[in-house]
């Protein structure tokens, strides 16, 4: 552990008890002594606070911000609103995702949220992709997640007009006396707030938000199971360069405009790649996949049809406390989705089935 890199909140974490283990170069909580189990349940039925500050917060400066940042991203920036969030994504030439992202209109600057492990070859390429622009990596800065039924009543009470906001909003509020910047988001498929804290009182923050009765601190292990649940991507596992928005199954994060028949289409990288797909289809598809029987099947495990011919692969997997059953997503081919299919696990075939909604419905408040 004293290679890696830590948070604000690391002495908080083995405060707390938290069992720490290396991710994306540092310290992070894995779980608390609840466990990962309740820790789940927590945030479905509660309010769960996840320490995010490992991912890049990364502040855009300069001359027409939107039309500029299109230029890199497959999404409408020119017409988000002030105030307002989107999910994003960057790809190269190719087509392949880079990373997914948040970005945000504060106004007279954009915020970009990207994940730990591609936050400095992210800040690279979008410097070298948009030279007009300035990018800075905000390394003073936290990031908490407060998730769960109760996290509104929690931050009405904390920081005052948090309850007014709705699903990708963002605001400049002040929490537990301390000024943030906060978004009406998260990855849990639960209604929450992304909270953006000075590194020197992300400590006083987390106490402050702990100190109430709803909140419970949250480790990695549920914050997977919980996106898993919701049906929602982790980089590196379910997407990377070598899928495309039209291979993961985002196509609805390209949006309108942007689309290959939209009114600002293409010129952004691997545009013309991804309309191609767009148009004639593609191989195989990112899904989410019913398992039966009780046996978690995990990242990595083969998909075959019912002759043993290769269909596909599982990109996450695991148990989801939520449903009492095994959750998981891959990719099959597109021939298979109608057939049968089944996961090779310890010399067993699991009859498995292509499912079309998140395991548990997403609960974002929209006002």
């Amino acid at each position: 552990m004293s290679d890696l890199l830590k948070t604000p909140l690391f002495d908080l974490h083995e405060k707390l008890g938290a069992k720490m283990v290396p991710f994306a170069g540092y310290a992070m909580p894995v779980q608390y002594p609840e466990g990962v189990l309740k820790e789940h349940l927590a945030t479905r039925d509660s309010a769960g606070l996840f320490d995010v500050s490992h991912m890049g917060q990364i502040r855009v400066t300069g001359e027409d911000i939107a039309a500029a940042l299109e230029s890199a991203l497959p999404q409408d920036v020119i017409g988000l609103a002030e105030n307002r969030q989107r999910y994003g994504l960057l790809t190269n030439e190719e087509g392949g995702i880079l990373d997914d992202l948040m970005f945000a209109n504060c106004g007279d600057h954009f915020m970009l949220v990207v994940n730990a492990a591609c936050k400095h070859e992210d800040l690279a390429w979008l410097r070298a992709r948009v030279p007009q622009l300035q990018f800075e990596l905000l390394d003073d800065k936290a990031l908490l997640a407060l998730q769960g039924p109760k996290a509104r009543a929690v931050m009405e009470r904390l920081a005052p007009g948090a309850e007014k906001m709705v699903f990708m909003d963002t605001a400049d509020l002040t929490v537990a006396g301390i000024d943030c910047w906060v978004s009406c988001s998260g990855y849990t498929g639960e209604d929450g707030y992304e909270i953006s804290v000075p590194s020197t009182r992300a400590a006083e923050l987390a106490e402050a938000l702990l100190a109430c009765d709803e909140v419970s601190a949250i480790g990695l292990g549920a914050r997977d199971s919980l996106r898993l649940e919701a049906g929602l991507c982790l980089y590196g596992h379910d997407i990377d360069t070598s899928k495309t928005p039209v291979t993961a199954n985002l196509k609805w994060a390209v949006n309108k405009a942007r689309r290959p028949d939209g009114e600002r289409a293409g010129g952004y990288p691997g545009s013309e790649v991804i309309a191609a797909q767009w148009s004639t289809g593609v191989d195989s598809q990112r899904v989410l996949l019913d398992i039966e029987g009780r046996a978690p099947v995990r990242e990595g495990v083969r998909l075959v049809d019912a002759n043993d011919v290769p269909v596909g692969v599982v990109t996450s997997g695991g148990f989801g406390p939520s449903v009492s059953k095994p959750v998981a997503m891959g990719y099959v081919s597109s021939a298979a989705m109608e057939g049968e299919i089944f996961a090779e696990v310890r010399k067993k075939k699991i009859p498995i089935a292509v499912r079309s909604k998140p395991f548990v419905e997403q609960r974002y408040f929209r006002g």
